[in-house]
């Protein structure tokens, strides 16, 4: 039944399922071009937090919110030539502009058209280069995130938590936001209400995935969605935050983000990684402080997330990252038995208001 419908996404994607994905960073948007080719219907919910590279210089000097990961998301669901790809992911390499990405700067020109208006100016931007979904921040707050080591030490700013190892022995314990009363953007919310499916991360642990969840109203709003919710974990540790994390490691900080020690009710399937890499390519990643994120499958489900785990990691320009191909396979199958529990659902419920 999954395949059959799968193969019905590929040939009209139009109609594919409503899918809603949060988090930032490269794991996300390489997760969106798999996904962009079973179902047009994809929602980004993009985090706002960075502060720095380009997207914080542009950020400081003409307080807006960071174009980064709206511009990454953007261009992973854009249909676009390659020069005009080239063109938006272009980086400066002399003056006043060295290092900072012609598409920031796109997005940073659209918000002052728009009025300063930001999710206006995200969709004329998307209008402009026919993205096939829909790109949103979390929020139009302008945040700031900060986290708490378990050596007592506190560390303010997202590029600063990403900035180096962690030593030996000392993890993250909490993140928090300022202001902590920064809302969430209404249609945010309204798109996990509606969605068929709804995936967290890849990506950053406490920089990426997290700082979304800093929301009470995005997590209720997960909680009370209809829609199967799925975590999908990292391939490969990142020492900056997660040296020697396993992925039930990254589901109980996920857990405890949004106040809670069980996933019934919040995450539904956490999905993690496989297959092995080359002893070279290994190597260089533990010279770093990294390795592959180990798929402790019994953890993860005594958490209360079902496992799924899969073959997901590949070599792409020397990093390993996930299949985008692969991931989005096992992601529409799950949102295949989404809509099939839903329209059962839907069915007892119509059953049981004929016989009362």
């Amino acid at each position: 039944m999954a395949y059959r419908a799968l193969a019905r996404f590929l040939r009209s994607p139009e109609e594919g399922p409503r899918v809603v994905v949060i988090g930032g960073g490269t794991g996300l948007s390489t997760m969106l071009r798999g996904l962009k080719l079973y179902t047009q219907n994809l929602t980004a919910i993009v985090t706002v937090a960075d502060d720095g590279g380009s997207s914080g210089i542009l950020r400081r000097d003409l307080g807006i919110l960071p174009p980064g990961d709206i511009r990454n998301c953007i261009m992973a669901l854009a249909d676009v030539e390659p020069v005009m790809e080239s063109l938006l992911n272009h980086r400066f390499q002399e003056g006043s502009l060295a290092n900072q990405s012609f598409g920031n700067l796109f997005i940073a020109a659209m918000i002052e058209v728009c009025g300063g208006n930001t999710s206006e100016a995200v969709r004329n931007m998307s209008r402009v280069l026919a993205v096939t979904g829909t790109v949103l921040p979390v929020s139009l707050c302008d945040i700031e995130i900060s986290a708490r080591l378990s050596d007592g030490r506190v560390i303010r700013g997202e590029s600063h938590i990403g900035e180096r190892p962690l030593p030996d022995g000392v993890r993250i314990e909490r993140v928090t936001m300022t202001p902590a009363a920064a809302r969430p953007l209404p249609e945010a919310l309204e798109a996990i209400a509606a969605a068929d499916l709804i995936v967290l991360g890849p990506g950053s642990l406490y920089t990426s995935v997290i700082p979304n969840l800093l929301f009470p109203e995005l997590v209720s709003a997960l909680a009370a969605a209809v829609a199967l919710r799925v975590y999908v974990a990292n391939v490969m540790q990142q020492p900056e935050e997660t040296r020697g994390y396993t992925a039930s490691d990254h589901l109980r900080a996920l857990l405890q983000t949004c106040g809670r020690e069980h996933a019934g009710g919040l995450i539904d399937y956490c999905i993690m990684n496989e297959a092995g890499i080359a002893d070279d390519i290994r190597a260089r990643y533990r010279a770093s402080g990294a390795e592959i994120v180990a798929a402790d499958r019994e953890a993860v489900e005594a958490l209360g997330a079902k496992a799924i785990v899969a073959p997901l990691a590949v070599l792409s320009d020397g990093l390993v990252r996930h299949d985008a191909a692969r991931l989005a396979r096992e992601l529409m199958k799950l949102a295949v038995e989404s809509i099939e529990r839903q329209v059962a659902a839907a069915s007892t419920r119509i059953y049981r208001g004929l016989e009362g």
